[in-house]
C-alpha cells in the first residue's frame, strides 16, 4: 500500500461474485507512475488477471473493470470519464492456436459514474467471477453489498432506471445496468449509464451479463488529496478560462456530435448503404438542422463539463410522434439513418432509442443490419431466413425487428448476436468483401474510400476498429493518454498546448516532463498491443474489407474515389516503421519496449 498518495488512492475495490466476497486491493506505486488510471491502468491489471493467452472472454476469470481516470472527479473540466476494460467477446484473429484468442476491449464512457468511483474511494472497481443468479452490487464507500437482481432480470434499461432508483432509495447513487442485450450475451452489448450513455463498444455488456450482474450502484463522499494545491488552483482556473466564448465550445453546446452528419456526408466520409456510398442523399432529413427543429428541447453535460454536447427532446412529427429520448448523436444518426437508408427522422429515432433500451451497441448493430439488408438485396438471404422480416433499405419496421431479434437471440438474429464476422461466414457467398468489420469488431461511422488516414486508425486499433483511435502513431499516443487522464476528448483543446500535463503534475506530484507525459501514452498503447500479440494476432489482421479498394463511390462530389491498396499499404509501413514495430511482422522492436519500461513477456 502507499503511505500518502497524492491525485490516487492507491488501491482498488475488487468484487468476486462467485464467492460473494469483496476486498480493498492495494496496487504498486509504479502502477500509477506509469499508467495512471483509466484505459492505462486497466490495461495493466488485465495483463494480470489473465496472465495466460485464451482465456474465454465469458469465463468468470475474465474480469470487467470500471476504471475512471487519474483526474476523475476532480472539478477538472470534463473529467468525467471512465474506460470499461475487459477481455473483448466480440473480436477474434485470423489464425491462432487459441480458441478463444480476442483483442483487449476498453469502453470510455462519460456521465458521472465514473467521478462517483473517485468519491467513493477507489481508483476502480474490479469485478471477476460469476453470480449462480441475477445480482446488482451496491457500494457506499467500505460498504459493499450483493443483492438480489432477479425482480429486474429482463427488463429494459429505461424502465429498469426508474425502477432501480426507487428500489435505492436514495438519489446520490450513480448507477449503470445492462439490457436484455446483455443478459442474453449478445457480443456486442454496451453497458448504459445515466439514462443513455453508453459503454458501447467490445461487448462490455455481454461480458456484465455473463457474470449475472444488472447492475453497479456506487456513492460517496471522498476525494484524494492533491499533491500542489495552490499550483492546482492556478491551473484549474486557467483551464476554466480556456472553454469560455471559445468557438469549440459554442459548436458542442449548440449542435453537440450531429452537426458531423451533413459535414462528413458533404466530405463523401459517411457510412452510407452499408458503407457503399459516402453521401447520404436526404442527409438534411435527419441533420442537425432536422433535430434541433423536430426533436431538441434542453441540453445535458457530463460531469464537470462546459461543453454540454449531449442533446434530449420529443419526436414532434412523422412515423413515431411523441417519443422521448436523446440524439441523434452522429454515429447514431449515421448507423441507423444513413447507413440503412433511412430518411424519417422520427424513424431513425426510433430504433436509436430502442438500441439504449435493449442495451446493445448501436453502431455494430446498424453495421450488422445494413450488412443484412445487403444481404437480402442480393438475394442471399429472403423472407423465410429472416422469419418474414421484409429487411430492404429504408424499412423502419425490419430494423426495429431485427433490433429485438438479436437482442433476445431469435431466429437468424442468434448468429447475428455472435457479431457480423459470425453472420457473415454462416451466410458464405463471399460475404466478406461487404462484411465491414476488421478483427471482428465493427467499424464506426466513417467510410474511408476518400479518408485513408482513417483507415489507419481502424486496422491499428488495439479493440478492433476503432474511430477514435486516432490516425497516427503521435494521435494514438495521445489519445491513450488522455483516455487514462478521464477527460473528454471533444475537450482536449479547450486545455491549451502544455494545460493538462500541468494538471497532472499538480493534483499527483509526479513532475513530469512533456517527453515523460508523452511516453505515457505510447507506453499503454504497446501495454494494449502486447496483449494482443500474446493471444495471436499480427500483422494479418490489420487489413480493411475489400470493399474500399473494389468499389468507387458513385454518388455525390467525391463520385469515383476509391482507397488505393499500394498507397495504403505503403502509409501502414511508415507508421509501423514511426512506431518502432518491424514491418514486416508488426511487433514492437525490443528497444522500443525497454524506452517504455515495457520489460512483459509475450
Amino acid at each position: 500500500m502507499i503511505d500518502k498518495p497524492f491525485g490516487f488512492y492507491g488501491s482498488i475495490l475488487e468484487i468476486d461474485l462467485s464467492s460473494g466476497k469483496h476486498r480493498r486491493k492495494p496496487l504498486p506505486y509504479d502502477y500509477y507512475q506509469k499508467f495512471l488510471g483509466g484505459r492505462g491502468l486497466g490495461a495493466r491489471l488485465l495483463w494480470d488477471y489473465l496472465p495466460e493467452a485464451g482465456a474465454d472472454p465469458l469465463s468468470p476469470e475474465n474480469p470487467l473493470m470500471f476504471m475512471p481516470g487519474i483526474l476523475s472527479g476532480f472539478p477538472v473540466p470534463s473529467a468525467s470519464r471512465t474506460c470499461v476494460v475487459t477481455k473483448s467477446p466480440n473480436t477474434s484473429p485470423i489464425k491462432t492456436r487459441y480458441k478463444n484468442a480476442s483483442t483487449i476491449g476498453y469502453s470510455n464512457m462519460g456521465g458521472f459514474f465514473g467521478p462517483e468511483i473517485k468519491f467513493a474511494g477507489y481508483d476502480g472497481i474490479v469485478i471477476k467471477g460469476k453470480a449462480a443468479s441475477p445480482v446488482y452490487v451496491v457500494i457506499d464507500e467500505d460498504n459493499v453489498e450483493i443483492r438480489d437482481a432477479g425482480k429486474f432480470w429482463g427488463m429494459g434499461t429505461d424502465r429498469f432506471d426508474r425502477e432501480f432508483t426507487q428500489e435505492l432509495r436514495d438519489r446520490n447513487y450513480k448507477t449503470c445496468y445492462i439490457g436484455p442485450a446483455g443478459e442474453n450475451l449478445v457480443k456486442y452489448a454496451c453497458i448504459i449509464n445515466t439514462a443513455a450513455r453508453a459503454a458501447g463498444r467490445a461487448g462490455a455488456g455481454c461480458v456484465m451479463g455473463s457474470k449475472h450482474l444488472k447492475a453497479v450502484a456506487v456513492k460517496g463522499s471522498k476525494i484524494p488529496r492533491v499533491a500542489h494545491h495552490r499550483q492546482y488552483l492556478k491551473f484549474l482556473d486557467e483551464a476554466r478560462r480556456g472553454f469560455k466564448g471559445t468557438d469549440s465550445t459554442r459548436n458542442w453546446r449548440e449542435s453537440g456530435t450531429a452537426s458531423a452528419l451533413k459535414y462528413s456526408s458533404d466530405r463523401g466520409s459517411m457510412a452510407v448503404k452499408n458503407y457503399r456510398e459516402g453521401t447520404f442523399e436526404d442527409i438534411d432529413e435527419i441533420g442537425y438542422e432536422a433535430a434541433k427543429q423536430k426533436a431538441w428541447i434542453r441540453d445535458f453535460a457530463c460531469y464537470c463539463c462546459p461543453l454540454a454536447c449531449k442533446k434530449s427532446g420529443v419526436i414532434k412529427r412523422g412515423l413515431y410522434p411523441g417519443l422521448v429520448h436523446d440524439g441523434p448523436e452522429y454515429e447514431t444518426g449515421t448507423m441507423f439513418g444513413a447507413n440503412l437508408m433511412i430518411s424519417d427522422f422520427s424513424g431513425m429515432m426510433k430504433p436509436i432509442y430502442m438500441g439504449d433500451d435493449l442495451g446493445i451497441d448501436i453502431i455494430s448493430a446498424g453495421n450488422v443490419i445494413g450488412f443484412l439488408m445487403e444481404a437480402y438485396e442480393k438475394g442471399l438471404i429472403d423472407k423465410n431466413t429472416m422469419g418474414g422480416i421484409d429487411l430492404r433499405w429504408g424499412n423502419v419496421d425490419a430494423a426495429i425487428e431485427m433490433l429485438k431479434n438479436i437482442s433476445y437471440r431469435k431466429g437468424i438474429g442468434s448468429i447475428s448476436a455472435d457479431g457480423l464476422k459470425a453472420i457473415a461466414e454462416k451466410i458464405g457467398e463471399s460475404t466478406e468483401t461487404y462484411a465491414i468489420h476488421v478483427k471482428g469488431h465493427t467499424l464506426a461511422a466513417w467510410n474511408v474510400h476518400v479518408d485513408p488516414g482513417m483507415g489507419i486508425s481502424y486496422v491499428t486499433s488495439n479493440r478492433g476498429a476503432c474511430h477514435l483511435n486516432g490516425r497516427t502513431a503521435e494521435g494514438q499516443n495521445r489519445t491513450a493518454l488522455i483516455d487514462s487522464l478521464g477527460v473528454c476528448l471533444f475537450a482536449r483543446r479547450g486545455f491549451g498546448e502544455d494545460g493538462l500535463r500541468k494538471l497532472l503534475n499538480a493534483v499527483s506530484g509526479f513532475n513530469w516532463s512533456k517527453e515523460m507525459y508523452e511516453l505515457a501514452g505510447e507506453r499503454v498503447f504497446n501495454l494494449e498491443k502486447l496483449f494482443n500479440l500474446r493471444e495471436g494476432f499480427d500483422k494479418e489482421d490489420d487489413r480493411l474489407p475489400e470493399r474500399f479498394y473494389e468499389e468507387p463511390l458513385t454518388k455525390g462530389e467525391h463520385k469515383g474515389s476509391i482507397l488505393k491498396r499500394s498507397e495504403f499499404a505503403k502509409r501502414l509501413e511508415k507508421y509501423y516503421v514511426k512506431r518502432g514495430w518491424n514491418p514486416d511482422t508488426s511487433i514492437p522492436e525490443s528497444g522500443s519496449l525497454e524506452k517504455l519500461g515495457l520489460n512483459l513477456k509475450i
